[in-house]
This record gives C-alpha cells, structure tokens and sequence, in this order.
C-alpha cells in the first residue's frame, strides 16, 4: 500500500542539525496519519505521498518548514520575583501567553543579578534541519482516526 490520504504512516526517523548531530530519534517507530492534519512537517508529508514499505526518505527543512527563524522578541527579561518560590534553574520552562493569547513555552536561559531571562522559541528554531524516515507500515486510516485528525493505538495517541 502507498502513502495517500488517510492513511496511518509508521516509521522510525532521525532529525539532524546542519552540523550532523542528531537531536531527536525514534528508538521505536512512530506512527501519524496523512493527510494534511498537521500532525507531521508538510515537507516532510508531501515527500512521503507515494511511497512505500521500506522507502527511505530524507528531506532538507529549512527554518521556515521545521520550527520557525528565531524570532528576538521572543526573548524576555523578568524580575525573578515573577516566578514561583521554587529552585529557579537554567532550563526550568514556564507555559506564557502572547498578545494572542496563544500558550508559548517559555525556557528559563539565564539567571543572574535578580532578573531571569526567558526564550520562548522553539530549541530548534532557526535551524536548518534534516528528516529521515524509514517507512515500517501503511495502512488504511480507521473512520475515528480519520474524525479525530489523528491515529489511535499503537504508535500513535490514545484517549
């Protein structure tokens, strides 16, 4: 069976900075439905339309189709007295609101002289990334997954 329109895609994946060093890898495959659901980078979606059981795939993502530029004015200072009374540490997130109102995670970077600075961009914003993917398994995408936007079982997200 080929990749098409609501199907399940299971595969295993490394995704590479520019410098070749992995950041993220599945160990076991993972699995996303097809179709334009947004559950995987579009590139690397419209790569995968076609293809087949032990096809290899690997796509070049710059920025913009991986995890956004790296944007500096999402780059906060705060007086630590903003934060919890806990053990503030570089690294520690924090869940924020922009203008929007949309939820931004927020990374703690920098404490020092009684102020903490914060980076609500992705890690890997800015990067150029590369994807390669092993397709394991195709199959046909089962009415609730297809309702849901999303697979279900194994590899997938359960409810």
């Amino acid at each position: 069976m080929q990749v098409a329109m609501n199907t399940v895609v299971t595969m295993t994946y490394e995704l590479k900075n520019s410098d070749g060093e992995i950041l993220e890898s599945s160990a076991d495959p993972v699995a996303y439905l097809h179709g334009g659901y947004d559950n995987i980078f579009p590139k690397v979606e419209e790569e995968m339309h076609g293809k087949s059981v032990g096809d290899v795939v690997e796509v070049n993502l710059e920025p913009v189709d991986g995890f956004g530029d790296y944007d500096e004015e999402l780059v906060q200072i705060e007086p630590a007295s903003a934060f919890p009374a806990t053990e503030l540490k570089v690294g520690m997130q924090f869940e924020g609101e922009d203008d929007t109102g949309e939820v931004i995670l927020y990374t703690v970077t920098e404490i020092a002289d009684g102020k903490v600075v914060v980076d609500g961009n992705h890690p890997w914003a800015g990067e150029r990334l590369v994807f390669k993917a092993t397709i394991t398994d195709v199959r046909k995408a089962n009415k609730e997954e297809v309702t849901h936007q999303h697979v279900h079982g194994a590899g997938g997200h359960h409810h």
